[in-house]
């Protein structure tokens, strides 16, 4: 139950979900290369992959910065062949660069359109894909990808139909891989979480109302991290939410995890419906 000497490639990383994940993994002395494009501060997303490995090194772990475009196939195939020679392996993928729009089809440019679905979904099937030989010498191989469960629901296509058709995608790469590779014992899972998370990217895009209607980013680290120790021979093809793999593990009192406001004022995610008829919280669709 450590991911101790563990070598996780993930692609993105600087900033928000991706950095916590890496940092609680860095806890327990893990090995992380980021792959991110992301060198001088933004002014309205503060983190570079610089500061993330910085953060990664003072939680106790080894960080490898690899900066490039996770849309660039040379760059991806050399990250990975990188990652291996300076750890001696791969034992984790974590899928989680990720591009947001929230246009309507008929606003929505083809460019957008285009960019979502080649970081979304080619990116994730790309980097897992030229993981594979690596993760098969693995004794405990994972790949996450952070998507949500797949649903047909017409609501939630009522609105942002191309950024649904994006995540969906790398939805699929979560389910194909499972099965392709369950004989190999490498596990692919997606992570979602229950409720809004406080990032720069839902803060631009969704909302700065969303703040004190969130959790933080720790909540899908501390999720992350339950997963990525599972025996992964057992623990595949599934599609988790945050705190359902937490009270799984035991966790009872979610309160450290909010971001200013109550537990009854948190939004509900994307795709994520209500626990019970008597779920107060608001969905985001």
């Amino acid at each position: 139950m450590s991911l101790a000497g563990k070598t996780i490639i993930m692609s993105g990383g600087s900033r928000g979900i991706g950095e916590a994940i890496a940092v609680r993994a860095a806890k327990d002395g893990a090995n992380v290369a980021l792959l991110a494009k992301t060198t001088e501060p933004h002014p309205l997303l503060p983190g570079t992959i610089h500061t993330a490995a910085a953060a990664i090194e003072a939680a106790g772990g080894h960080a490898l910065p690899l900066v490039g475009d996770i849309r660039d196939d040379a760059f991806v195939l050399d990250a990975v062949a990188r990652t291996a020679e300076a750890f001696g392996g791969i034992d984790i993928v974590v899928n989680n660069a990720s591009a947001i729009d929230l246009s309507r089809t008929e606003d929505i440019s083809m460019k957008k359109y285009d960019l979502m679905n080649d970081i979304n979904s080619r990116g994730s099937f790309l980097l897992a894909k030229s993981a594979i030989e690596h993760l098969k010498r693995s004794d405990n191989a994972h790949i996450l990808t952070l998507s949500p469960p797949i649903t047909l629901d017409p609501k939630w296509f009522a609105s942002n139909t191309a950024y649904t058709i994006a995540k969906f995608g790398m939805s699929l790469v979560t389910l194909g891989l499972s099965e392709e590779l369950r004989e190999h014992g490498i596990a692919a899972n997606s992570l979602w979480p229950r409720t809004a998370i406080d990032t720069a990217a839902v803060r631009n895009v969704v909302g700065a109302d969303l703040v004190s209607h969130s959790r933080t980013p720790a909540i899908m680290a501390d999720a992350a991290y339950e997963i990525l120790v599972q025996p992964s021979r057992d623990y595949t093809g599934q599609f988790l939410i945050d705190d359902d793999v937490l009270e799984a593990a035991g966790v009872t009192d979610f309160s450290v995890y909010l971001n200013g406001g109550t537990e009854e004022e948190l939004a509900l995610d994307f795709w994520v419906e209500p626990k019970g008829p008597h779920d107060p919280r608001l969905s985001l669709h």
